[in-house]
């Protein structure tokens, strides 16, 4: 993550609502998406709601897997909103950063062609109820994301059959650097994990989908 999101969560839940306030008052002013703003704002009130229940005596494994499952989705989602929303956006001061509280970037572009390629892959099982997704460029030389890609993205689902279409994986995650570790219950165990990848650049532009694998839950 960012070095300017907070890594105590209650910084940063707090830091989230105030980003995401600031935002929707100046919408229009910062010529921002207001559906965007709002789809971020009923995320972070989840997160804000699971994480005051994970304060008390009484939560669950399940609380506080829902809670850690969705801040890891929230910050990577923020993150990504900052990047291609706030951090070269004209119609913006630094007065305007600072009261959001990101830092204040060089607003230099940097061209973020479309990803036209699916990802290169290969999954290991590291450890129990691990599987490990890495990825790469088509023949590039080393495991990580291309520079134009923002981030790796994967869809999946745990079935004993493999679905017909990609729309089927109803669970998603990603991640900014390699390897993608997807992580399950002890009851999973020996299931079939069905799953699809491909990359996100700059300004949400995405890249074709690659086929439906399939790996055993270890």
């Amino acid at each position: 993550m960012s070095s300017y999101i907070p890594a105590k969560e209650a910084d940063f839940v707090a830091w989230s609502d105030n980003l995401l306030t600031v935002a929707a008052a100046r919408a229009s002013e910062w010529n921002l998406v207001k559906s965007k703003i709002e789809e971020l704002r009923a995320l972070h009130d989840e997160v804000a709601a699971l994480h005051q229940i994970c304060q008390t005596p009484n939560y669950t494994k399940l609380d506080m897997q829902a809670k850690n499952e969705k801040k890891t989705l929230l910050k990577q989602e923020e993150e990504v909103f900052v990047r291609n929303n706030l951090q070269n956006n004209d119609a913006m001061t630094d007065n305007g950063r600072q009261a959001l509280r990101i830092p204040i970037y060089d607003r230099t572009p940097t061209p973020r062609p479309t990803p036209d390629a699916v990802p290169d892959m290969e999954t290991e099982t590291p450890n129990p109820r691990t599987v490990r997704v890495k990825f790469r460029g088509i023949n590039a030389p080393r495991w990580g994301k291309p520079d134009h890609v923002e981030r790796f993205e994967c869809v999946w689902l745990i079935a004993d059959e493999p679905p017909a279409r990609i729309e089927d994986l109803v669970h998603r995650s990603f991640a900014t650097r390699n390897p993608l570790d997807l992580t399950f219950d002890e009851d999973q165990r020996g299931k079939r994990l069905h799953f699809a990848c491909r990359w996100e650049g700059g300004a949400g532009k995405t890249g074709p989908w690659s086929e439906i694998f399939t790996a055993i839950i270890p």
